[in-house]
């Protein structure tokens, strides 16, 4: 590991490309958003690279004056977007390059060998899931880019080990700096929900993939029914899935109390007419979307996965099931829809310790350290040809 010690001889400002292989919406995606347009720009310039799927949130960067460029890629393998991506890492010039996701971090990492030496940007890979469905070959070739890396950083402390010891390298070697969220309107925090004349409403919000498990919410919410408990179940998310969700809700007969709101832009203004929030994954690295709802002062349900068991206090500022354990879930489920004092004592605890402790500033503060030190070893830190 470097010294924490930085160089402050050079005024230029650190130029910084975040990367990634997409910029859908996505957990990571908003995260990379929240580093880019939170920098200090006295001190830091930073741009966003991606390869296909762009989102709202390439507009959210470029209204904050933040470059978004995309490379387009073809393919699995494609010699032209190698050869772009690498002229655009030579013309830039960049000091660091922090890459997230598998195609971000492999691509950047081969774009940033193919430059001369005296013009590499110190790299930085990151860590944000446990990543149980890799291949041999795609932990093969993610410790390769670990190991050209300065820093690898998790999210959290669960996935950060997971991928230490799965790539065979030394304690220590992997850094963690968990993920922030936005502060939350005061009124909107303090209110139990805007929907107190209405059945108590639970929301999940994510993509319809395999991972986040919403057929495990489903059959819960099946049982539910079966003893009479009233709570109403809002989904909002697209994906690949949707008509699984779809069929698997007509089979159910539960469609008078679950509803499929698509893709939203509005997610902060749901959380807060919700009473609370569940994510039932199978697996989860650091949820953007628990930190948004305990922010917002709503109680959690999650699966007992990977970072999330860092975030949900059983008791203490929500519940954890075992995953796909939809019985578990449906017993969480009706003790929340039962109990608004319980919801509301959880929601204010859980509020609580995300203004402690998981904030956008803390996370990037931590993060501009990070730059700083590696830019202190960047040969391309205060060239001026």
């Amino acid at each position: 590991m470097m010294s924490s010690q930085t160089t402050d001889s050079v005024t230029r400002k650190i130029r910084v490309l975040l990367v990634s292989d997409e910029l859908e919406v996505g957990g990571t995606q908003r995260q990379i958003v929240h580093i880019a347009r939170s920098l200090d720009r006295n001190r830091f310039e930073p741009t966003v690279a991606y390869f296909r799927n762009r989102s709202f949130l390439v507009d959210q960067l470029e209204q904050a004056g933040v470059p978004a460029v995309e490379i387009p890629k073809h393919g699995r393998i494609d010699p032209a977007f190698v050869l772009k991506l690498r002229r655009f890492l030579l013309e830039n010039r960049f000091d660091v390059m922090h890459c997230f996701a598998f195609g971000g971090e492999l691509w950047g990492a081969v774009g940033r060998r193919l430059l001369p030496a005296s013009r590499r940007p110190t790299l930085i890979t990151s860590v944000r899931n446990k990543y149980d469905w890799y291949s041999s070959l795609q932990w093969r070739l993610k410790r390769w880019s670990a190991l050209q890396s300065t820093f690898v950083i998790a999210n959290s402390h669960a996935g950060g080990e997971h991928a230490r010891i799965t790539m065979g390298m030394p304690p220590g070697s992997v850094d963690v700096v968990y993920n922030g969220v936005g502060d939350a309107p005061e009124a909107a925090a303090a209110s139990p929900s805007s929907n107190s004349g209405g059945p108590v409403t639970a929301l999940f919000v994510g993509r319809l993939v395999e991972q986040k498990n919403v057929p495990v919410l489903l059959r819960a919410m099946k049982r539910l029914g079966d003893t009479n408990t009233e709570l109403r179940l809002l989904v909002a998310g697209d994906g690949p899935l949707r008509a699984l969700c779809e069929e698997t809700i007509a089979r159910l007969q539960i469609g008078d109390r679950v509803e499929l709101l698509g893709e939203r832009s509005d997610v902060p203004a749901l959380m807060s007419a919700a009473d609370f929030v569940v994510l039932p994954s199978l697996r989860e690295g650091l949820s953007n979307v628990i930190l948004e709802a305990m922010m917002v002062g709503r109680p959690v349900i999650a699966s007992a996965v990977g970072g999330s068991v860092e975030l949900v206090e059983q008791m203490g500022s929500g519940l954890l099931f075992p995953s796909d354990d939809d019985a578990a879930l449906a017993d969480a489920l009706r003790l929340l829809a039962g109990d608004r004092s319980l919801r509301e004592k959880l929601g204010a605890r859980g509020r609580q310790r995300t203004i402690e402790q998981f904030t956008v500033p803390a996370m990037v503060r931590t993060m501009q350290d990070f730059y700083s030190r590696c830019a202190a070893a960047s040969p391309t830190y205060g060239r001026t040809n």
